[in-house]
């Protein structure tokens, strides 16, 4: 028979975890918006920058793209639609009822100096692309290194 050292505050630390863990599930992300849609809930998004453009990519599955309305007021992105159900069940029938219907809208803070006037949407397999022209501004600059001595093409 092994004996097993009693440690009292190791089993505090576990309960300060499941806490922990129960406030972050029910108080700061409710279950029906991480990133189901409908209910309210909110699109997915990633959202990435190159050398030429932010790019923003949303999952909508289960709408059509004509149904996807996309606005740019100042620096405020929003993306809004609605998943319609496609059959009447009654409720009684339903073993499990997990996706969710209704309207969705997400609004993203998207960085200073782009060109929203030049964005391009695109759609493909419930995947939404928004890409934004970075201003030229902002765009990266090449500098090329002169040895010393040398300006202009001209030696001293």
């Amino acid at each position: 028979m092994n004996l097993i050292r009693w440690q009292p505050f190791s089993e505090l630390t576990t309960l300060r975890e499941a806490m922990d863990r129960l406030f972050d599930d029910s108080v700061v992300r409710p279950w029906h918006v991480t990133g189901l849609l409908g209910d309210g809930a909110e699109a997915p998004i990633n959202m990435y920058h190159t050398d030429e453009a932010v790019v923003v990519k949303a999952s909508v599955p289960g709408i059509k793209p004509e149904e996807v309305d996309i606005t740019i007021t100042g620096d405020t992105l929003t993306i809004k639609g609605e998943t319609k159900s496609e059959e009447e069940v009654k409720e009684e029938h339903y073993f499990r009822k997990e996706r969710r219907y209704g309207a969705f809208s997400r609004s993203i803070l998207l960085p200073s100096s782009l060109k929203t006037d030049k964005a391009e949407a695109s759609f493909e397999n419930g995947v939404l692309t928004l890409t934004i022209p970075k201003a030229e501004e902002h765009k990266p600059k090449q500098i090329k290194v002169k040895p010393r001595g040398v300006i202009e093409g001209k030696k001293k």
